[in-house]
């Protein structure tokens, strides 16, 4: 009797099991349904009974999906509460469950429609696509998690996974998706992986470009989807902007002297170093996680051959890499238009700006240097005299202190050029005094606006401007003693106005000890000028008095 009172024992049981799948089933579509509807507390109470009804059999390949997605949406809905620790649980939870599953059984479960299903059945690939589809929502929710809880490497390296299972799983929506591998890009941009950051704005660009291609909608809908298309392009074309940026100024900083000059030597060095590099950066991109099938691998490796990912250590090398951020700066101009983007477009045309700087850096010759000076001031001036200090004082500062560091520079230029002549010629000289007193002019611009209603100079400078104050301050001093004049009177005054900004840096640290760290470098320099001056001055009356 026990012998045939088994079987059906056996399918009695597995019956039960069938009924208890299926009440999960409802559970969680309540559950979802719940959360859907901001009813959150009868969301989570569907969702772990689900998880309960289930828990008994959850590698069971009827089960395992349907678990994952109750513990997905329990993730959600905790980070929705706040409570992001809770959500981490129940998504590490789904994570080393789908692992063990697959280690495990590796068979493609049973979706959770299939349950209702009265004849027909999904296919194994069909199957697989949609588990897998699950699990790479699990991921893309821990990614989240993980940026929440500032594990920005685990956050990166999430999100990196997430996209490449969406290309390969085709779950993806093509804008969304690129701009989220362009703002992945940002993140291996700060760690330096140059590489990892091309690789995501290659594919953000041929996936954007593939969503460009796509027929539009409906008529009323096409209008705004192409403007949302416009807009994300642009942003994505901002990112390309500060990759170019980003490489040039690494390679500026491994370049320079301690003076701020290119070093031949080091340049010689760091050529024989990335020879020897590169072979192994090759082997490492193989182990990198590239994006895509082979179409999409060969349409952004050839997106990813128009810029190089290594340190410029030339000009023709920095101009390269320079034409390819100026393209995107013109690109993003297109969307970011002065008229309705005021702050974005600016912040366009200072990282434009930014370019030459740096451009200047590799260039040998001064006169050319001057040049891609002049064209960061055409560029920059016009942006300021629009601007109303009134709403955008922050703006102004910034671009006060750009153009007074730019005539800065093209004064040191021309100081550097003359110096080349047997003798000064009047010419030279009015161009020197010129771009001196105009970096004066936005420098005390700079200055101006620190100061309050009643045009009286802050005590204390907030934490913000005191190294950029102080810096005006330093070069003002500098500039006073650059002035070339045959009027021994002129020179003795601006010796004297020379020495009143030095003497301020020196009181300022004096008055506030803890702000010597920031203008270290200055404050040595202003001591000894403030030491030096005076006796120049005496010197200089001295003779004038001769001559009277």
């Amino acid at each position: 009797e026990e012998e045939e009172a088994s079987p059906s024992l056996s399918s009695e049981g597995e019956q039960q099991r069938r009924r208890a799948v299926r009440l999960a089933v409802v559970e969680y579509e309540l559950g979802v349904n719940h959360t859907d509807t901001q009813e959150c507390s009868a969301g989570e109470e569907h969702l772990a009974k689900c998880l309960q009804l289930l828990e008994r059999h959850r590698l069971a390949r009827d089960c395992v999906s349907l678990y994952i997605q109750a513990q997905n949406n329990l993730g959600i809905l905790w980070s929705e509460r706040n409570d992001i620790k809770t959500a981490q649980t129940y998504l590490e939870s789904a994570e080393a469950l789908y692992n063990q599953y697959m280690k495990e059984n590796g068979n493609p479960p049973f979706d959770s429609s299939e349950h209702f299903m009265t004849e027909e059945t999904l296919s194994d690939q069909e199957r697989s696509k949609r588990f897998e589809k699950v699990y790479t929502h699990t991921l893309y929710y821990l990614a989240q998690v993980y940026q929440h809880l500032e594990m920005t490497e685990k956050a990166a390296q999430y999100c990196h996974t997430t996209l490449k299972r969406q290309l390969e799983y085709s779950g993806y929506y093509p804008i969304e998706w690129a701009l989220n591998a362009a703002i992945l890009s940002q993140y291996y941009l700060t760690k330096q992986c140059f590489m990892e950051s091309r690789h995501c704005l290659a594919a953000a660009s041929v996936i954007i470009g593939q969503a460009e291609q796509m027929p539009s909608g409906e008529d009323n809908e096409s209008e705004q989807d192409q403007q949302d298309l416009q807009q994300k392009k642009a942003e994505i074309a901002r990112c390309w902007i500060k990759y170019c940026l980003n490489l040039l100024q690494g390679a500026r900083k491994l370049l320079e002297d301690n003076i701020g000059e290119l070093d031949p030597d080091r340049q010689v060095e760091l050529r024989a170093q990335q020879e020897k590099e590169e072979d192994e950066k090759e082997k490492e991109r193989k182990k990198a996680v590239l994006f895509g099938t082979s179409d999409l691998c060969d349409s952004i490796l050839a997106m990813e051959e128009k810029v190089s990912c290594v340190f410029s250590l030339d000009f023709k090398e920095a101009r390269e890499v320079f034409l390819v951020g100026q393209n995107y700066v013109n690109e993003a101009k297109e969307f970011f238009q002065v008229d309705g983007y005021v702050t974005d477009h600016i912040e366009i045309v200072q990282d434009h700006s930014a370019l030459f700087k740096v451009l200047a850096f590799f260039e040998e010759d001064f006169e050319r240097c001057c040049k891609m000076h002049k064209r960061r001031i055409d560029m920059l001036e016009p942006l300021y005299s629009g601007l109303n200090p009134q709403y955008y004082l922050l703006l102004c500062r910034q671009l006060q202190f750009e153009l007074a560091d730019t005539y800065y520079e093209m004064m040191d230029l021309k100081v550097a050029i003359g110096n080349k002549l047997e003798e000064l010629d009047s010419h030279t000289v009015k161009k020197i005094n010129s771009l001196a007193q105009m970096a004066m002019k936005f420098y005390e611009l700079f200055l101006d606006s620190l100061r309050n209603p009643d045009k009286i100079f802050p005590e204390t400078l907030e934490e913000d401007v005191l190294r950029p104050a102080m810096v005006a301050k330093f070069h003002i001093a500098r500039l006073y003693g650059k002035l070339i004049t045959a009027d021994g009177k002129k020179q003795l005054e601006n010796m004297q106005t020379s020495l009143e900004y030095y003497s301020f840096l020196v009181d300022y640290c004096e008055k506030h000890p803890d702000t010597v760290q920031a203008i270290e470098t200055e404050l040595e320099l202003s001591k000894e000028m403030v030491g030096l001056l005076p006796a120049r001055m005496e010197r200089l009356k001295v003779k004038l008095s001769t001559f009277t």
